[in-house]
């Protein structure tokens, strides 16, 4: 049973927690989790080996932080994160305006509580989830959505000055007493507003439309920004900037394998359809954001968001389920195709630059996914002999696919071609008709991207122009 005066809560371990600031809270916790040798920041994957270790010692060290990196680097989630390390639930008092602790209230009105109501002063229990606050900054937030305002309303009726703690309508900052206060996008911040929370972090008061009003908060502050505007020639000021206590960089995936991982923890892949997702599209996918990084035509400034393959991938299941269910298959299964289904899932995710402007979206996506798929089909299919394959081809056949056509109904097209079958089974994951339809299109689509074969609207897949043969080995001898 939870107490719910402050007489019954005296008599509990929360007693002796009196006094006990946040980050305290936080360094306890985590040290504990350490020595237990549970994950500090489960579900967060790829920075085991880099931000974790710093966001670690600027929590054991009792800073306030900023985590500097491009979109889709997990900065919020590893910010929301830090309430699993605060209590599961800790006393404040019920009638006061912020989140007061009972033994040792902040503000005046639960210092009142406290001398008039005594042991009697009643008690809620505070969540770990609710001690989280959040704002996104914008250049149209103001002091008074962040710190506070004066309320002559409420100084009315309270009959005090205006200057009186006690009038003041609290905004954000305040009412994360005793939690986490994260700012994303700090750099957003108009230079008045950056002012006024310096003062709060470092002095503990700031002035509300000339009076003077002592905030004394027990807060983290944690903060995330591009690492292009957190400089000081940028958009921050550069005092707030001298009392951040630990600046960490985040960063993209460094291996495809980390990737893979983090698109599959929050892709939607299981599907009712049953949709099947062979390990070397899923590879392709991934390897598209990897190309768009790359990419001089890609701005390096804003980013290639994480989310980029996650969209991608989830757009890849459901074009392999809507051709089952339109050839009515049984169970569907994603093909390399299916990536060129997905240029809307790309062409929203990049921001090009001018030469990419020129080109157009559309056209570089669809060219970073040609060299994703020639990247992983170099890498699967390197000591396979398809010169049977290719010389079918440069025989003047064609072969022309038909879309939407079923497993069963494309295995048979594919058997045209000498020597195409033979290789899909050496790079098939199964047995059935649809894994080695699936691996041959991946043969003839990894050919097309290394420019040994060729693909046009009305004849398919025909042989390689004599000039095209010519810039692919000037390009192969270059690189």
């Amino acid at each position: 049973m939870k107490a719910t005066t402050l007489g019954a809560l005296r008599g509990t371990p929360w007693r002796a927690t009196a006094g006990r600031s946040v980050k305290d809270e936080l360094r306890a916790n985590l040290i504990e989790r350490l020595r237990g040798g549970q994950p500090v920041f489960p579900g967060v994957l790829g920075y085991q080996d880099s931000v974790v270790p710093q966001v670690i010692n600027a929590l054991l060290s009792r800073h306030n932080f900023i985590l500097l990196g491009l979109r889709g680097q997990a900065k919020t989630r590893m910010l929301r994160a830090l309430t699993e390390l605060l209590d599961p639930e800790v006393p404040v008092l019920r009638d006061a305006e912020l989140p007061d602790d009972p033994f040792a209230p902040l503000t005046l009105e639960g210092q009142s509580i406290v001398a008039e109501q005594g042991d009697e002063a009643t008690i809620d229990w505070l969540v770990r989830d609710a001690r989280y606050v959040e704002k996104l900054a914008t250049p149209d937030v103001t002091v008074a959505d962040i710190v506070g305002d004066i309320d002559p309303i409420k100084a009315a009726k309270l009959g005090t000055q205006l200057g009186d703690p006690r009038s003041v309508h609290y905004g954000l900052l305040p009412r994360a007493n005793r939690g986490i206060f994260a700012m994303n996008e700090l750099p957003d911040l108009a230079g008045k507003v950056q002012v006024a929370l310096f003062n709060v972090m470092q002095e503990g008061d700031v002035q509300i439309k000339g009076y003077p009003v002592r905030l004394a908060l027990d807060v983290l502050l944690v903060f995330s920004a591009n690492p292009e505007d957190y400089t000081a020639r940028g958009k921050i000021i550069t005092p707030l900037k001298d009392r951040v206590g630990s600046e960490i960089r985040t960063h993209y995936p460094r291996t495809v394998e980390h990737a893979m991982a983090i698109t599959a923890q929050e892709a939607w892949t299981e599907r009712d359809t049953g949709v099947r997702l062979p390990a070397f599209v899923r590879e392709m996918v991934e390897q598209v954001a990897f190309q768009a990084r790359d990419d001089a035509r890609v701005d390096k400034h804003s980013g290639v968001s994480q989310r980029l393959p996650i969209s991608l991938l989830e757009d890849v299941l459901s074009n392999a389920e809507r051709r089952a269910l339109t050839a009515a298959e049984g169970r569907p299964m994603a093909r390399t195709s299916d990536l060129y289904a997905g240029l809307s899932a790309i062409t929203g995710k990049l921001e090009l630059e001018y030469e990419g402007e020129l080109k157009g979206g559309e056209v570089v996506a669809r060219e970073l996914v040609r060299r994703s798929i020639g990247q992983v089909f170099t890498r699967r299919a390197a000591d396979l002999d398809l010169g049977e394959v290719v010389a079918f081809f440069e025989a003047d056949q064609a072969l022309k696919v038909p879309d939407g056509l079923s497993d069963e109904a494309l295995l048979s097209v594919f058997g045209r071609v000498p020597g195409l079958l033979d290789a899909a089974a050496l790079l098939s994951e199964g047995s059935d008709s649809a894994d080695l339809a699936v691996a041959a299109e991946f043969v003839l689509e990894g050919l097309v991207a290394k420019r040994q074969v060729a693909r046009s609207e009305e004849r398919g897949y025909v042989a390689v122009e004599p000039e095209a043969q010519v810039a692919a080995g000037a390009r192969r001898r270059w690189n």
